[in-house]
């Protein structure tokens, strides 16, 4: 299956608590999750906003940082992230994420759900 750019519904949020609104584009083109895999989103962060702090259970969330620098508290420790890292949060684990810079923080958003052992 292909999904055209164009068939991908984008949606304007918050997430978490965080200060701003964000924009988040559905990959999938709104053909929903697949498998082990419960989103999976391209992420548009203006200066100012954010995700807010939350913890992820039965599953590991992955933030490819495409465009941009922010900061992600993981797991209570600031770090710096910018294009290029991934930040990997998983069973147990809580962050957030934030752009304090001047132009947008962009970023690929996975969540993929832990299977039965």
């Amino acid at each position: 299956m292909v999904v055209q750019r164009s068939k991908m519904p984008v949606q304007e949020t918050t997430l978490r608590g965080g200060p701003g609104t964000l924009f988040m584009t559905d990959l999938t083109g709104g053909n929903g999750p697949c498998k082990n895999c419960r989103l999976i989103s391209d992420v548009r962060i203006p200066p100012g906003a954010g995700i807010g702090k939350h913890q992820h259970l039965n599953e590991t969330e992955y933030y490819i940082i495409l465009e941009g620098s922010g900061i992600v508290m993981d797991n209570g420790k600031e770090v710096r992230v910018s294009a290029g890292d991934c930040v990997i949060t998983g069973h147990g684990a809580e962050h957030s994420i934030f752009n304090d810079q001047k132009t947008d923080l962009r970023l690929i958003a996975a969540i993929i759900t832990h299977g039965a052992a």
